[in-house]
């Protein structure tokens, strides 16, 4: 890292291989209102919404497969996300799909939506933000916002924007402008639109907020500043954490309360029925998705390179790692009871979704279970409405088209997509409900 002393010449940048700042100047003008980095599931409906409240946007991605997917509209998406993509493509210059780098530097303010995964170990995958951080600190020009939506670790929008600005020359809060505002776009829910949505935003200076503020007020309810960078990125960490802990709780107590006789669901919603000091969380199979499952593993991996030690956390992501193997374990003790053993049956999953109502199986608990279940010799299917296929070991397994459960041994409901029939699950002979959700289904188990 250089040092604050250090003198930054457009000789020396040349010898760091880093582009010189173009002189500063009051007002620049730039071709687009805002460059989205990343179009996938947050990017892409992130610069819809900006697009339809009236800003130039220049989304860039990577991936030449997913900007052909979008422009042929089968990216999935919200159907008025679906709409506004169709009304974006024929608005010509003024949203724009380019693979190109270089055309962040043609957007005022540069919004960084890229993927924060965690690996086999649980641990951080920075790749994705670092190239992309990285890119967009080298196109970086006087006078843009550069803004940082990805879930992180704290400290991380001032390691990977603001200190590289600084490497290269730019004074932030005076040449260019660092914010992070963390993204809360709940897939495939209606009912929780970007326009109806709070957002916070922390800048490394009180302009940095400003000029945030001002953009993303245009598709969120209100904008909600903090102090610094370092208390939106803990913010985001907060509010995925306390999910997590509750799921756990949920799953936890569903547990509990089979073993006492008890329908948790109900138990759940009797408890819901206070106004004040309770917030409904349901039991599941797991958790999956972008952010459950992967943001409090960024705090944890954190805190661990500090040795500090947080055990409710620790405990909770234990809980929710294993949930998976305990789905499996269930259904054993169920084909036993049937007479059956998990190596020779025949299973059907029933949705592999992460969560109702979308096409997305990154961090699926399904994965797993069915990956536990063949490793155990069982013959595994699945159907899902919306998932056409799945990548397993050895291959991909495609969803199949049934309506006949006499062709299994045992049904595993994972997850159930809003407008589906499921009605021929009345005839099944061993259903496991992962779901909690098939009441009426008085032949049913749950975990």
């Amino acid at each position: 890292m250089l040092s604050s002393q250090t003198v930054e010449t457009p000789a020396r940048l040349s010898r760091l291989g880093m582009p010189a700042p173009r002189p500063a100047v009051d007002e620049p003008t730039f071709r687009y209102d805002v460059a989205v980095v990343g179009l996938g599931y947050v990017g892409l409906p992130t610069a819809l919404a900006l697009q339809s409240a009236g800003q130039r946007v220049v989304g860039l991605e990577i991936s030449a497969a997913r900007l052909t997917e979008i422009r042929e509209g089968t990216a999935d998406l919200l159907p008025s996300d679906k709409s506004r993509l169709l009304d974006a493509l024929d608005t010509g210059d003024d949203f724009r799909l380019t693979t190109d780098p270089a055309e962040c530097a043609t957007g005022r303010i540069v919004l960084v939506c890229v993927p924060t995964p965690i690996d086999h170990h649980l641990a951080p995958d920075l790749d994705a933000l670092r190239a992309a951080c990285r890119t967009v600190v080298a196109q970086a020009v006087p006078g843009q916002t550069l803004v940082l939506t990805s879930t992180t670790y704290v400290g991380c929008t001032r390691d990977f924007l603001v200190e590289p600005l600084r490497e290269r020359g730019f004074v932030v809060g005076r040449d260019i402008f660092v914010a992070f505002a963390p993204e809360r776009i709940d897939p495939g829910n209606e009912r929780h639109v970007q326009k109806q949505v709070p957002r916070v935003v922390g800048g490394v200076t009180p302009e940095c907020v400003r000029r945030t503020t001002e953009l993303l007020e245009g598709c969120a309810s209100f904008v909600h500043p903090v102090s610094s960078v370092e208390t939106a990125e803990m913010t985001k960490l907060y509010e995925n954490t306390f999910r997590a802990v509750n799921i756990s709780m949920a799953n936890e107590f569903a547990d509990i309360s089979r073993g006492l006789g008890l329908d948790i669901t109900e138990v759940i919603d009797a408890a819901a029925t206070k106004p004040y000091g309770f917030m409904p969380f349901y039991p599941g199979p797991g958790v999956g998705g972008h952010c459950i499952p992967c943001d409090p593993h960024y705090l944890l991996w954190q805190l661990r390179a500090d040795r500090v030690s947080s055990p409710l956390i620790e405990t909770a992501m234990h809980q929710v790692a294993a949930r998976p193997g305990r789905v499996v374990q269930r259904l054993v003790e169920v084909l036993g009871a049937s007479g059956k053993a998990l190596s020779n049956a025949k299973v059907l999953v029933v949705g592999v979704a992460y969560k109702p109502g979308v096409a997305d199986v990154r961090e699926s608990p399904a994965l797993e279970i069915i990956e536990r279940m063949r490793a155990a010799g069982a013959s595994v299917s699945f159907t899902d409405e919306l998932v056409e296929s799945i990548l397993v070991p050895g291959g991909r397994l495609r969803s199949v088209q049934t309506t006949d459960p006499s062709e299994w041994d045992a049904v595993l409901v994972h997850t159930l997509h809003p407008g589906v029939d499921y009605s021929w699950l009345a005839d099944t002979s061993v259903l496991l409900d992962a779901t909690y959700r098939l009441n009426e289904l008085v032949h049913r188990v749950v975990l």
